[in-house]
């Protein structure tokens, strides 16, 4: 359901068949088995656990010399598969199933020109641009920023606009993007390798964008880095290399804005600023609008480095996760195992309630941690790993009131 009323749009008027859209289901099913995995691990513990007390089966298990511990020993070791089968299938099978998935939506989404912007996110699949926006109403969009990359010299094109609007020509050859009161932002290096940064302002300006190799784009080359379709050694290989770059791109930010906003009083040959020629109020005008370029620059450099590390820290979050779930698997069951023997209920109604509402608190944690390391507020790895920190010492009280036999007054009579 999540997956349908996600791609609804993209998939209606497509002419498809159920065998699609049930191969699109099952593909977009796999990314759920690990996380399906706990909550499993979670019901049958207390389940069983909690029919094994209720029965009394638990107390003669007990009463004849054998612990709870010994009892539960050969399950842990089920579960200890269990968890590292969650692995695998998370590291080799799950991005197999992304990728197909992905692929085969990617082609799907094609079958009719569309673009698809979304807000607050950069758009690369245009080559040569990179467009954000702000929001977007219908076909107006607001907030533009776009990075001209045609030239493979960094952001050194860089235009804005408060409003635009998006049309596809009548031959699906080209799209043109309106824009209307904005600015374009150049920095031109001169013969002397001396930049100069330019800024044009317009009230309406338009850009066309050829969709040729856009649309004939192999869906498999699209999707071939994406973080979800790699395995831990093809992230962290990717970490690394993203990492590099990162460091690559600080350090020539520096460079450029030391080199090309300072000003020395003793060069006279300055081609921006220069005082034997300039009055006092044009130099004053100067110097206003060089920070204005300055502040400008800054912010879209400050927003490329930050766009980066986002990426970086997706890659990393996913590296987590495939660990984090495949560890909670464990969590869920020392959580439920001595909780089943604490209530001493089996059946579906019991234990099924409680353990919903345990995996609900630990995947709103889990989700709250993800999005926190998204948005950069803490590391990758605290925030894909704070919802098992967090359970680690539940399940430690559990058993410590397990093994002494603890059990909850009257719960029967409550339940009942």
């Amino acid at each position: 359901m999540q997956f349908l009323w996600k791609y609804i749009d993209d998939l209606i008027g497509k002419g498809l068949d159920i065998v699609q859209v049930s191969e699109l289901m099952i593909y977009s099913i796999a990314r759920f088995v690990p996380l399906a995995l706990p909550i499993a691990v979670l019901v049958s513990s207390v389940m069983v656990l909690g029919k094994l007390g209720e029965n009394y089966e638990l107390a003669a298990l007990q009463s004849s010399g054998i612990s709870l511990t010994s009892i539960m020993k050969p399950i842990f070791i089920f579960i200890l598969l269990i968890s590292i089968s969650s692995f695998l299938f998370s590291n080799y099978i799950m991005p197999i199933a992304n990728f197909k998935g992905g692929s085969l939506l990617y082609d799907i989404k094609k079958k009719k020109p569309a673009i698809n912007i979304k807000e607050g996110i950069f758009y690369n699949d245009i080559d040569g641009f990179s467009i954000k926006i702000g929001s977007k109403d219908d076909d107006i969009l607001n907030n533009i920023l776009i990075y001209d990359h045609k030239e493979n010299l960094g952001n050194k094109k860089v235009i804005s606009a408060k409003s635009g609007k998006m049309k596809i020509t009548d031959d699906e050859k080209y799209m043109e993007l309106y824009l209307y009161d904005g600015n374009s932002y150049i920095e031109i290096e001169n013969n002397k390798k001396i930049s100069i940064n330019r800024k044009i302002s317009f009230q309406k300006d338009l850009i066309r964008f050829d969709l040729s190799s856009f649309n004939m784009k192999n869906s498999e080359m699209l999707y071939k880095g994406h973080y979800a379709m790699l395995n831990n050694k093809q992230l962290s290989s990717s970490i690394d290399s993203l990492n590099n770059k990162l460091i690559d791109k600080e350090n020539l930010i520096k460079v450029r804005i030391s080199e090309n906003y300072k000003y020395d009083t003793n060069n006279k040959s300055d081609s921006v600023i220069s005082l034997d020629n300039f009055n006092n109020k044009r130099i004053n005008e100067t110097a206003i609008n060089k920070l204005r370029i300055l502040k400008s620059v800054s912010k879209s450099n400050s927003d490329d480095l930050n766009y980066k590390k986002t990426i970086i820290a997706k890659h990393k979050i996913e590296w987590h996760r495939k660990i984090s779930l495949a560890f909670a698997c464990i969590i869920m069951f020392l959580i439920g195992a001595p909780l089943g023997s604490i209530i001493r209920k089996g059946g579906f109604s019991v234990p099924l309630l409680v353990s919903i509402l345990l995996f609900v608190v630990y995947y709103v944690i889990s989700i709250t941690g993800e999005k926190t390391a998204k948005d950069l507020s803490v590391s990758p790895f605290e925030g894909m790993w704070i919802s098992n920190f967090i359970f680690i010492p539940i399940s430690l009280i559990l058993i410590s009131l397990a093994l002494r036999n603890s059990r909850i007054p009257k719960f029967k009579d409550l339940t009942s």
